[in-house]
């Protein structure tokens, strides 16, 4: 069976997508007490063709059985008594929900054209899908639960791989920081308030607040929208922000609120249930070069007080860095977006970051050096090269954490596996035609395959 190649990716398809309603719908495939649907296998063939995944009509015997193997684990997590509370399934389908609305800049009436439903029946379509999806991941999650294994084992993993086949590892880093931003002085905030105060005068002496938002904010974003920030659920909003919003009135406009985004002047045009409708001005104010100065001033002392008097990194990231920074509750280390680990191949770093450590020795601490957050502010950092590896094959001395995961996910594999061949064996399962004649069908069926594939 190829089940573990492909399970994960049908796990994690979305349950909002294609429309099952062009489909005459009739049973596939029965996997104990659950039926898979001749609707369910076009579907995922479809999705998978459209992402380039599938190509060939011969693969949805794949397909097949690996909606087999879901409901093989929806039937075992009704047997063994999981449960999904209806709050978390209503949390994840208003979660999902909000993605495709953000990608239609929440407009709802462009997502009941879109779907040819109200929200609310679509959530309903989809909830009993949800709830199975759920079921299977908590089921799967429990069958490979406590996975260990022991250095031998990475030993003898890493030795069943032929020297010319190990993987190349281009030279390899760790690094931490210790973060701080410039912080703005009085008269600046001062300086904005008071071109708040007057923007305001204006409206209310009859001015569009949508004009003056496009020419004033200081937010992109919104400016072009005339401040509008689109549909907005209570939590996805910063808090003095949302406090403000929600206590208005609609078309009234708020008093100057004060966030870590800067000064707002905020209008609340219309409110849904727990969702509102506003737009805003936004004014920042500036930053100037004695701010910048005073936080590389900080950063410099920081370091010294490290290097003087050997305070541990990892503490002085608690006591000294920006509690907002991702690094912050990593005692400092960045984490690599595309590894979900510590460790950058040294050409994917930021050439600010990868200038700085060129010519550092494992660790030492850079002088504070600049940077932008994902949110476009500028910041300074000092870096603090943990680790660094030449290029080189796989071997167990400089990587044997990185084989450590391989073997364990191979063992997981195995160990996955083996639960769908035993469940299999001792659950009723009867597959329709044309699907009978699927060869990788034989494992759940016993049946010798004859004629065609479907």
């Amino acid at each position: 069976m190829k089940t573990v190649t492909y399970i994960l990716f049908f796990l994690s398809v979305p349950m909002i997508g294609y429309s099952q309603s062009e489909i005459i719908d009739k049973i596939a495939a029965y996997v104990g007490s659950e039926l898979v649907l001749l609707s369910e296998v076009e579907e995922q063939f479809q999705l998978m063709k459209d992402r380039g995944v599938v190509s060939d009509e011969s693969q949805k015997c794949d397909i097949l059985e690996n909606l087999m193997v879901q409901k093989l684990l929806v039937n075992q997590a009704r047997l063994d008594s999981i449960e999904v509370l209806e709050e978390e399934i209503e949390l994840q389908l208003d979660a999902r929900i909000d993605r495709i609305l953000s990608m239609m800049n929440n407009d709802v009436a462009q997502f009941e054209e879109y779907y040819g439903k109200s929200i609310t029946e679509v959530k309903q379509q989809f909830r009993q899908d949800l709830e199975s999806q759920l079921l299977a991941e908590r089921m799967q999650a429990k069958a490979m639960a406590q996975v260990k294994v022991t250095p031998s084992e990475v030993i003898d993993f890493f030795h069943q791989v032929p020297p010319d086949s190990l993987p190349y590892f281009n030279a390899e880093v760790e690094i931490a920081e210790i973060v701080a931003y410039p912080k703005v002085n009085e008269t600046e905030k001062q300086l904005a308030q008071q071109k708040l105060e007057k923007l305001k005068a204006r409206i209310e002496a009859g001015e569009s607040f949508e004009a003056l938002a496009g020419q004033f904010s200081d937010d992109p974003g919104s400016a072009q929208k005339g401040g509008n920030l689109g549909w907005m659920k209570r939590g996805s909003l910063v808090p003095e922000y949302e406090a403000a919003a929600y206590n208005l009135e609609e078309d009234q406009i708020s008093d100057i609120v004060e966030s870590e985004f800067g000064l707002h002047l905020i209008q609340l045009l219309d409110r849904r249930g727990n969702s509102i409708l506003t737009r805003h001005i936004l004014i920042k104010p500036q930053i100037t070069d004695a701010d910048e100065l005073k936080a590389i001033n900080y950063l410099d002392s920081v370091r010294n007080v490290i290097i003087e008097d050997s305070i541990d990194f990892t503490r002085a990231v608690q006591a000294f860095s920006n509690e907002k920074t991702p690094s912050y509750s990593n005692g400092g280390r960045l984490t690599n977006p595309a590894t979900g680990n510590t460790f950058f191949e040294v050409g994917d770093l930021d050439p600010d970051i990868y200038f700085t450590i060129d010519t550092m020795k494992v660790g030492e601490i850079s002088q504070p050096i600049e940077f932008k957050n994902r949110q476009g502010e500028k910041g300074y950092r000092i870096i603090k090269l943990l680790s660094f590896s030449d290029p080189h094959r796989a071997n167990l001395k400089q990587d044997y954490f990185k084989i450590q995961k391989a073997a364990v996910e191979q063992k997981k594999n195995e160990k996955f596996f083996n639960w769908i061949r035993s469940r299999a064996e001792n659950t009723f399962v009867k597959v329709e035609a044309p699907f009978n004649v699927c060869p990788n069908i034989q494992a759940w069926t016993g049946v010798e395959a004859v004629g065609n594939e479907p």
